[in-house]
């Protein structure tokens, strides 16, 4: 496992911060999920003659978007970058990233998570509320297990993707006192985040056995002209160096949504990439995020 120097620490949560006030699904104002509505099925995950692609993460690969509970109860109202990848690529997606997912959440189902499995003043999230792209085992089963499931059982995977970080940061903006803006709290974030993506990498690459393309999406900006914006840029340095050495690409989604942001004084949503009053993808915003991973696809 790699390491950092603790002086690396702060900057690093710093960026992640700031990132999660531009990523998050619990950005949206959407009412807690209702208790009696349940999503999980014993099914395990299945493959195709066609080929696979396993998409992991948060709520931007999952589709979400903010204000659409009327349309939580059909996963299939709610299409991200992967169905476009896979659509692409000839490939069957297993899209099973939550809305809400931590880093935390991704490895332990019972861990602190933004809205997927719980949230910090409920234990329910939308995944044990809503259905979410593919059949879970359980409610019990964490991302990172349905992957590693997924990997043993499936020989024709051939692309997985991640995209996961940002809500780890407006958990700790929930419960510090200084809003993870002081040095300790930031070195802990910091050090936390590392860990789970590294622990994530390493399982897919060891327990899993893959030894296919994995590909790490990084965020992009609501604003390429302010200070959250430089910052979210910063930590998609971070994530790719960690990437590396997993043998993993980058898609760099930060790079993708910046040119026709600038064209818009720098705004995303201005531009027509990220819907109003939300920081989610608009459809032109998930086809940019699945240029850019198609871009380093492998042929």
């Amino acid at each position: 496992m790699r390491t950092s120097s603790p002086a690396r620490f702060p900057s690093l949560a710093a960026l992640l911060a700031a990132g999660c006030l531009l990523m998050t699904a619990a950005c949206s104002s959407d009412p807690e999920p209702a208790e009696d509505s349940a999503s999980s099925s014993t099914s395990a995950p299945t493959a195709t003659e066609a080929g696979t692609y396993l998409a992991l993460g948060d709520s931007v690969p999952f589709g979400y978007r903010g204000g659409a509970t009327a349309e939580f109860p059909d996963a299939d109202n709610f299409t991200g970058y992967p169905e476009l990848v896979g659509e692409e690529l000839g490939l069957e997606v297993l899209n099973a990233s939550c809305p809400g997912e931590t880093t935390a959440s991704f490895l332990d189902a019972s861990a602190q998570s933004n809205g997927c499995e719980n949230t910090l003043d409920s234990e329910f999230g939308y995944r044990k509320a809503y259905p979410v792209h593919v059949q879970y085992q359980s409610f019990d089963q964490s991302q990172m297990n349905y992957a590693v499931r997924a990997l043993q059982e499936n020989d024709d995977i051939e692309l997985v993707t991640l995209q996961i970080g940002a809500n780890d940061a407006f958990i700790c903006q929930q419960t510090t006192p200084t809003r993870c803006s002081d040095a300790a709290a930031l070195q802990t974030l910091a050090q936390s985040v590392q860990t789970n993506l590294t622990q994530i990498l390493s399982t897919l690459r060891g327990e899993a056995g893959y030894d296919g393309q994995i590909v790490v999406v990084t965020y992009y900006a609501l604003n390429y002209s302010d200070a959250f914006g430089v910052a979210t840029g910063a930590l998609g340095g971070q994530i790719a160096q960690l990437a590396a050495e997993y043998d993993a690409d980058v898609a760099d989604g930060y790079a993708a949504f910046r040119a026709p942001a600038t064209e818009a004084g720098g705004d995303s949503i201005a531009a027509g990439l990220v819907l109003p009053n939300d920081v989610h993808p608009t459809d032109e915003g998930q086809q940019l995020l699945a240029d850019a991973v198609l871009a380093v696809v492998e042929d």
